[in-house]
């Protein structure tokens, strides 16, 4: 029996052969651990035990290989990347609620992978700016007439505020929209951009670029809900703080930008957050877009009562 053949024997169950016994100790290799059905069928002393050994690093046979796979899989870039988008699409509105009498605005919520990590990319607001300066958000701003759509519009804002060029995103969706406190129609539109993509801000309307792991929007170290008052609508709001080791800064991460990054986490993760949410996970598209309506007919409600 071969070394390869043995380690799979092992992970089945089987005796251990000589060769690995204790005190065989090859050159190079890999030292495991069996401790599950393996471990509990190495029996020592009516006890269950867990097995060590050294297994030697040679090339596999491919039936081989392809079990090993089997047994120990580790996710690549392009599975963790092809999991996420098959996600994304499950939740596609496209253009659903673009027919709402809303002006229109987009965000682009780009993902990328960092050190085998999904991350999102976020902007600060220039100083310089009117409208919340300072605050963290997407890439995105309000639609022109020279945009098509949603999608165009978060591209085209993406070019000019991190100069990330549209042909270098890969559109995947958009995902259910939000309204924002100047009951703009927010799309927030959700693409894959290149690992190594290097911003270039543009300092009249952005100060900072950063990325947070996605996962920080289900797991935060540093959270809180804030209680805000909308035109008499009395709701919750994500806030976290995000420090940024790289930049040396903390980031304070809420309103529709939050909301928006909390509902990509769980889209994609399908995991509850350690935090309290309204989304049914069973039901995630549904309940998202029955929130989402239920919010837009309150304001519709207020701009026909003050009429």
């Amino acid at each position: 029996m071969g070394p390869a053949a043995a380690f799979l024997g092992l992970l089945q169950g089987k005796a251990a052969p000589r060769a690995f016994s204790a005190g065989y100790r090859p050159r190079w290799g890999l030292l495991i651990s069996a401790s599950g059905a393996a471990g509990r069928r190495q029996r020592a002393g009516g006890r269950a035990a867990a097995v060590t050994f050294c297994a030697p690093l040679r090339p596999l046979g491919p039936r081989t290989a392809r079990g090993v796979a089997a047994l120990v899989p580790f996710p690549s870039r392009e599975s963790i990347k092809g999991k996420a988008k098959l996600r994304l699409r499950e939740c596609d509105v496209g253009d659903k609620f673009s027919h709402l009498p809303l002006r229109k605005a987009s965000v682009l919520l780009p993902l990328l992978l960092r050190d085998g990590a999904l991350c999102l990319l976020l902007t600060v607001r220039s100083m310089q700016l009117r409208r919340s300066p300072g605050e963290v958000c997407f890439p995105g701003g309000k639609r022109e007439e020279m945009d098509k759509d949603e999608i165009d519009t978060a591209l085209r804002e993406a070019k000019e505020e991190v100069g990330l060029q549209p042909e270098k995103v890969e559109v995947i969706c958009r995902l259910v929209p939000g309204i924002d406190k100047m009951n703009h129609l927010v799309t927030p539109v959700v693409g894959f951009i290149e690992d190594t993509f290097q911003a270039s801000p543009n300092p009249d309307e952005v100060s900072d670029v950063f990325v947070v792991p996605l996962e920080y929007f289900l797991k935060p170290l540093n959270y809180v809900a804030l209680p805000y008052k909308n035109k008499g609508y009395l709701s919750w709001m994500h806030c976290f703080t995000y420090d940024d080791h790289e930049h040396k800064k903390s980031f304070k991460i809420w309103g529709l930008t939050a909301h928006f990054a909390v509902f990509l986490a769980i889209v994609i993760f399908r995991t509850k957050p350690t935090f309290e949410v309204h989304y049914d996970l069973d039901n995630l598209i549904t309940s998202a877009e029955n929130d989402f309506l239920n919010l837009y007919a309150s304001i519709d409600e207020r701009k026909k009562s003050s009429l």
